[in-house]
């Protein structure tokens, strides 16, 4: 089960979104145009996100002494920190697309459409990541690395090497269940942020930055401090409760199909009688 569990994890994590998108498509019957939008948004909100993470956010974080095991301060204020970035890129982006570009967009399936290819752009990016982390990792396997990678490098890519194997294959599908979970608030992060265009109230947009940042808050935590099981038990209960928000704010009124109207009766014309005409009533009588 070890190689065939660590390739279904990256096919699930690809197959999993667009098994979502055809859902919406086909029972709600939302246009792959939303998706499209969804996953273009996530991308330009990454185009921002990583090189700030990158540039300015991180080398912050390491003189916090992010990384460290343990519950402490300076771990729960860098997740505080890295969940805060992701809420402000994401939705910030998720807030300029409906504003701007999907404008005709404003129900509560368009919404779910559009988070669907939101998290499903993240989630089949991470799962093609993964299967080449795999197919790399079964060619390695056995080889003589040293005769592949540079000496500078090499213990570095043995330990890398030792740990994914080393991994207990029903870990190797974590991956797909976190992303299963990240579609279902990524569903409700977006039906949020419509609210402030269907309840013009733009404290719907802090509401999810504020969501996003928990969610990522504590799954940064609970990987430092419990573990990588533990921190799924965590998301999933995250996932739970995003799910029922995504009910709580469905808009009936706005996702209800309505009924073509109905062509109204073409009645004969009444008949006058001959006899009920009088003469006198006439302006024209001779």
């Amino acid at each position: 089960m070890d190689i065939p569990a660590r390739l279904l994890n990256g096919l699930l994590m690809i197959a999993l979104p667009l098994g979502l998108g055809v859902f919406l498509a086909r029972r709600m019957g939302q246009r792959w145009g939303l998706y499209g939008a969804g996953a273009v948004t996530f991308i330009a909100s990454q185009v921002l996100h990583v090189p700030f993470n990158a540039w300015i956010l991180n080398p912050r974080l390491e003189g916090l002494g992010f990384g460290a095991r343990g519950l402490s301060r300076e771990l729960i204020v860098s997740a505080i920190l890295l969940g805060l970035s992701s809420g402000v890129f994401e939705e910030g982006a998720r807030y300029l697309t409906l504003r701007f570009w999907q404008r005709q967009a404003r129900s509560w399936g368009q919404a779910l459409m559009i988070g669907a290819g939101h998290g499903g752009a993240e989630a089949i990016i991470v799962g093609i990541l993964a299967l080449m982390a795999f197919f790399q990792a079964v060619a390695y396997r056995g080889a003589d690395l040293a005769a592949i990678v540079p000496a500078e490098q090499l213990a570095a890519a043995e330990a890398q090497i030792e740990a994914y194997w080393a991994a207990p294959w029903p870990e190797a599908l974590l991956g797909a269940v976190e992303r299963a979970f990240s579609l279902v608030v990524h569903l409700a992060l977006a039906v949020m942020v419509m609210r402030v265009f269907t309840r013009r109230n733009r404290l719907w947009l802090a509401a999810a930055i504020g969501w996003h940042a928990l969610v990522n808050t504590l799954a940064v935590i609970g990987v430092q401090t419990v573990g990588a099981v533990a921190t799924e038990g965590i998301v999933g209960v995250m996932a739970l409760l995003s799910l029922g928000l995504i009910f709580l704010l469905r808009d009936k009124e706005a996702d209800t199909v309505s009924e073509p109207a109905r062509p109204i009766p073409q009645t004969e014309p009444a008949m006058i009688e001959p006899s009920e005409v009088r003469l006198e009533d006439s302006r024209y009588a001779d």
